[in-house]
């Protein structure tokens, strides 16, 4: 390391654990400190007693969030890193030395700092991954209340779209309450399930009724109840910061009219409005597959800023673990592992599962094409990566999406092919011509 040029010369590494941390700087032999809030006091009084201006520790669990956040507020730069990047020497396993490692790599500027957003991104984070987390929590519940239907044999969960939905929710309720009446049940429904399901509404409800089962569903309903109403908590909180973050930003002149959201729809008043300012008018709900919603939990995954994140759409789609798991050495041109799908990432890849099945869009097209070559996965991730570039494109560079259509896709797509045939052609000698 002689040969390197000391960047950070007044730095120390971090190493955290559930129950210690330890705490490494040059000339200065290892520290460790419990994981109590007056013990990170002191830790924090420690390096500032040894003028450290930097810190570098690893992403380890939900552990550094708290001992980053103390750091951060005392005015002490912090390199949060990822462990999967940070290399170990032969011998050095223990976490004094894991400490030393980090302290050592960050002098000399070695370490790639993660990705964390501001203060107030970071809030937003919060309410919509603990969104998320109760929307998976209550359809598990849903699934409870339709097994408990298919133990007593009713099977209106087959006949109707959604057993969570108005209609749904009517019945269980009234079944609850002791109605058993398959007529006076099929009634609860609304009129345009009746319209076309009478009969098979009326067939579905009759049951064979136990006691057990009953409990069960009982107990699903109030679960499912539950999380709706913690989603609805979750809705309110974010729209107080929405609020905070956009009161002073001016409106944005000729917004569009927002996409209709199918499913969990945000309850926010006037959120595209909100995340219009916030993105100062520039609207990534016009991509295919992206929605309101999307475009909420993807700023509070990457923030606004992404250019001063990542330099090229390329950089930001490596780190959404959507860019193509090649990587070239020399001559060598092999596959290697890659991480696993990141939470940004994933948001894209719903996206893409979104649309998969559609008929008019140039994405679905593409989707279709490369799922026929090389199979749903491949064909999900260039999909996801596509849609991701366009996002990356439209907020740092303002290209607005036009959505092309099939047919115009399926045009270029045939001119691109007949350019690679005249080329193939020619090299062989020949020349097409046209029958």
């Amino acid at each position: 390391m002689s040969s390197l040029h000391i960047t950070n010369p007044h730095c120390a590494g971090i190493d955290i654990g559930s129950e210690k941390i330890f705490i490494g700087i040059a000339d200065h032999e290892v520290i460790s400190f419990g994981t109590f809030t007056d013990e990170y006091i002191k830790a924090i009084a420690f390096l500032k007693e040894h003028h450290i201006t930097s810190v570098a520790m690893e992403a380890t669990g939900v552990y550094w969030i708290a001992l980053f956040d103390m750091i951060e507020a005392s005015g002490i730069s912090v390199c949060l890193v990822n462990g999967r990047q940070v290399k170990n020497l032969p011998g050095r396993k223990s976490d004094v030395a894991d400490c030393q490692w980090l302290q050592q790599l960050h002098t000399y500027g070695l370490l790639r700092p993660c990705f964390i957003p501001d203060d107030t991104i970071r809030q937003f984070r919060i309410y919509t991954r603990l969104r998320n987390d109760h929307i998976s929590m209550a359809s598990s519940h849903i699934q409870h209340m339709q097994k408990a239907f298919d133990l007593m044999n009713i099977k209106l969960h087959n006949v109707i779209s959604e057993l969570h939905g108005v209609s749904g929710m009517r019945i269980v309720s009234a079944i609850l309450d002791g109605e058993r009446n398959p007529e006076t049940l099929a009634a609860l429904c609304e009129a345009s399930i009746l319209k076309h399901k009478h009969a098979l509404v009326i067939a579905s409800l009759k049951g064979h009724y136990k006691a057990e089962h009953l409990f069960a569903l009982k107990q699903a309903k109030h679960a499912y109840e539950f999380y709706q109403q913690q989603i609805t908590e979750c809705d309110l909180q974010t729209q107080l910061l929405l609020e905070e973050m956009t009161d002073t930003l001016p409106t944005p002149t000729n917004i569009l009219k927002p996409k209709p959201i199918r499913h969990n729809p945000p309850q926010i008043d006037d959120l595209h409005i909100k995340l219009m300012k916030l993105t100062e008018g520039k609207d990534p709900s016009r991509i295919t597959g992206l929605t309101d919603k999307t475009l909420m939990e993807i700023i509070s995954e990457t923030g606004l800023d992404l250019a001063a994140h990542w330099k090229t759409e390329k950089h930001f789609t490596s780190w959404l673990a959507l860019a193509p798991n090649m990587h070239q050495t020399g001559k060598s041109n092999k596959k290697r592992k890659v991480k696993k799908n990141s939470t940004a990432g994933q948001i894209f890849r719903q996206a893409a599962l979104s649309i998969a099945n559609g008929k008019y869009s140039a994405l679905s097209a593409f989707y279709k094409r490369i799922k026929a070559k090389k199979g749903f996965k491949v064909a999900l991730k260039a999909t996801a990566r596509k849609i991701a570039v366009l996002y990356y494109n439209l907020m740092t560079k303002g290209h607005d999406f036009v959505e092309q259509g099939i047919i115009k896709y399926q045009q270029r797509f045939k001119e691109q092919q007949l350019v690679r045939l005249h080329k193939q052609a020619k090299s062989f000698g020949f020349q097409l011509t046209p029958v």
